[in-house]
Parts: structure tokens; sequence; C-alpha cells
């Protein structure tokens, strides 16, 4: 086994970690990232499927996400916008495709009011929300005990209305049925996105993409940090710690470092043995931590002939099994991809299916939105992060009924030497590439201060 001292090592070389290492490094400390796969990038994955390039994992670029831009005007990466000229397609609950434009899909005058309506409250709580520290809400626990969908239902006895506000939060984001995370969890969501509104705009949500795909953010980290820095293929297995530093052991390496910065998913905590054990409330806090569920959908076609059609290809319904589905061409192709999510019980549903049971019935929801056209795409993939070993499922963890209020602020505390951190644990940007950037900078900053004060 090979034997390495390093002031701080990283475990896991997803966004987080690798911009924790770059930032170190730069400041002078010396640094080693040890990643479980055969690749760096964690959730954010680019990969040719049948010639086809897809975006596999995390792909859009918004607004409000300055971390993200800093991040892509440093390494030299250019952006485009994703195409959205013409109308968007909403499916009634008797199965009609209605043509739109605008932020408000065409339904009953009362649904429509009833959505403004409960947009407005929600952008009101939100905006008392502090992403960094919602357990802070003066009603926090109450909202932390009451899960989103009962919460909806309290405010409105609109049916449509309450399915497609649920949408943007439980199907679009946390990838969980709205019964299953609390209000209070919601409120966050929304709040590290600036607000609700922010949200059910998809048009500033999904605002722009890289040029070569999103995983080339941690692709330009890893080679400025060096091929010895960035150790492929090599799963922590346990980690020892005391007051003196930690050493951090995979198959073939053996490392003693000051600092460790275990920069994977909550869910893959447990993946380590930890010695001595962790704090028993912290054991606790894994337990009530979980990942949702979500099939991202690639349907690649010769041409993108929804556009000739006059749809931008913005479409959704939670009447669907597809809930949302978007134009997703990649930069300077002359072929059309469209991107569709199926999520949390919708997904469980068509699991149980045959692979190809499973891609008929999601092309055929596609074909609700799209027409005919949509059922024979030339290239055709599914993204399944749940089976992927070292995510197992996707997009972020979220706390169980009160878990936010018992458990969050615990999940910032340092244990030792040993710090925590991923996309799952940020304020804003929480469960997407900017909050992962945000997050790997405050624990290099954290651990730099640390150091700062003992000279």
């Amino acid at each position: 086994m090979e034997h390495i001292e390093r002031d701080v090592v990283i475990v896991g070389a997803g966004a987080t970690g690798l911009n924790a290492a770059y930032r170190l490094q730069q400041a002078g400390k010396s640094v080693i990232v040890l990643e479980a796969r055969d690749r760096v990038g964690g959730r954010l994955w680019t990969n040719a499927i049948d010639g086809q390039m897809y975006e596999i994992g995390g792909q859009w670029v918004s607004p409000d996400q300055t971390e993200l831009i800093g991040t892509l005007d440093e390494l030299g990466l250019e952006t485009y916008s994703r195409f959205r000229e013409g109308e968007s397609v909403y499916v009634t609950p008797s199965g009609e495709a209605k043509r739109f434009t605008g932020d408000i899909f065409p339904a009953g005058e009362h649904t429509e009011a009833e959505i403004t309506r409960l947009i407005g409250i929600l952008d009101e709580l939100v905006a008392q929300t502090d992403p960094a520290a919602p357990w802070e809400h003066p009603r926090a626990k109450e909202f932390d005990h009451i899960s989103f969908r009962a919460w909806l239902e309290s405010e409105s006895d609109d049916s449509e209305a309450v399915e497609n506000i649920s949408l943007f939060i439980a199907d679009a984001m946390l990838t969980k049925p709205s019964h299953a995370f609390s209000l209070l969890q919601a409120l966050l969501m929304a709040a590290s996105a600036g607000s609700f509104s922010h949200l059910v705009d998809a048009d500033f949500i999904l605002d722009k993409r890289v040029v070569g795909g999103l995983q080339s953010v941690p692709l330009v980290l890893a080679e400025r940090l060096g091929r010895d820095v960035v150790r492929l293929e090599q799963p922590v297995r346990s980690i020892s710690w005391g007051s003196l530093g930690a050493v951090v052991r995979s198959d073939e390496l053996e490392v003693a470092a000051d600092h460790v910065i275990v920069a994977v998913p909550p869910n893959l905590y447990d993946r380590i043995d930890y010695l001595p054990a962790l704090p028993r409330l912290r054991q606790q806090q894994f337990q009530h931590q979980s990942l949702g569920l979500v099939i991202k959908v690639h349907a690649t076609y010769e041409t993108p002939f929804w556009r000739s059609a006059g749809l931008s290809g913005t479409a959704f319904s939670p009447y669907q099994l597809v809930h949302e589905a978007y134009d997703n061409t990649n930069h300077g192709e002359n072929r059309g991809t469209l991107v569709g999510f199926v999520s949390d019980e919708k997904a469980d549903a068509v699991f149980r299916l045959s692979a190809s049971e499973r891609k008929q019935r999601i092309l055929e929801s596609l074909a609700t939105y799209y027409g005919p056209e949509a059922l024979t795409p030339a290239v055709y993939y599914e993204s399944d992060w749940a089976a992927e070993e070292w995510t197992r499922g996707a997009y972020a963890t979220s706390f169980d009924l009160g878990g936010l209020t018992r458990y969050g602020a615990m999940q910032l505390e340092p244990i030792g030497p040993i710090r925590f951190g991923s996309s799952d644990l940020a304020a804003e940007g929480y469960q997407h590439v900017d909050g992962a950037l945000r997050v790997g900078k405050r624990l290099a900053h954290e651990i730099l201060a640390l150091d700062g004060a003992d000279q």
C-alpha cells in the first residue's frame, strides 16, 4: 500500500471536491483527491451514446448562479442559450394538449387565479426564509412538521392548481412525492433559487448550457490540479481520525492529513468506516436524509421537427408520465434533441416494466406533447442515476418530515478534522452545480482560516 502525507485529503472528485482542492492548492496547501469512479465530475457527466453527445447529469446555468458563472469565466468555458422560441405545451387532466405562451398555462379561470395566488403566498414565505439557515424561520418547526402536499391542500381546493404547484418542487426538483417532504424543505428549495417564481420560470432556471457540456467544469479543474493530485478508482474504505488529523484509506492508498473533506452526497457517507465511530446524532442525521428518484430521458431526431411546428420544445403536465420536457439540442448540431423527466412514484412504476415497455411508454408521453414524430427517435437513452453505485439517486438529498429543523444545522458542523459538503448541503444553489462550487469554496476557506488561526 502506498503511504502519502498531505495537508488536506478530499473524498470525491465532483464539483465540490475539486473546487475545494483547487482553492486550497492555490493557497499553497498540499492536497490529494480520491475518487471512487473512473472519471471526475460526480453527478456531472457528458458522454456519447451511439455517437450522440448527451449531458447525462446536470447541465443548465441560470442567471442567479453567480458562482458557477464566475467559475465558467475563470476557466474559459463558453455558454449558449437554450432554444425557447415558439409556443409551449400543457396537457390537461383530460389528456388534451394545449399550446400557449407566457408563464401561466391555459387552465380554467379559477385554476389560473389559484396558481397565481399560491405563487404569491409562496414567494412571501420564501422571502422570509434564509437558505443558509431555514431552521431559523420563526415558524420553522410548524412548517417542517407538515408535508408540502398537505399544506397546499389546506391552502386551495383546486386540485389542478395544487398538482401544478406541487410539480415545480416535488417532480421537477426534489424528485419525491410532495407528501414525503415538508413545507420548510420546499421553502429552502425555492429560497436557494431566489424565489418560487424563479422555479416556475423555465426561461430563468434553464437559461443557458455550456459548450461541450457542464462536466467541462470538473474536467478543467482536475486538469489544473494535476494528474498526481486526482486519483481515480480509489473508493475510500475508512477514515481514522483524532485531534491531530486523520488517515484516509482506499484499497491502494493510505493518506495522512491534517484535514479531510468528504465531498459526496450524504446518502454515501455510511459507505465509509469511521474510526472511531461518528457521534450518534450525526449517524441519526444520515438516516433521515435521502435522494429522490428520476429518469432523465434523451431522445434525438434527425431534425428538431417541433420547431417547424411552432413549438419551443417546452412542455409539462403533472398528469403525464414525462412531467416536463425541453428542447435540448446541442450547440452547433443540426439534429434535434428533446430531454424529459420521469420522477418519484411514476419512475417507480416504469422501472417495474421491461426496458422496451418503459421506452414505449415514455415515447408515447412525449408524443402527447409533440405529436407522433416523437415516437421514432434516432437515438434514445435513459439516465438512471439510482443505478450508479457512487450516486444512487437524484438530484439532491432532502430530509423527511421534521428532519430539517432537527438536523439541518448539525450537517454543516465539522467532526474533528472531517468536514462534509456537496451541493446537497448548499444554501444558494442547493442541488445545483453553483451550490456545489459554493460549498467547495466555503470548506476551503474554513480550513485556511483555521490553519491561519493556528499559526
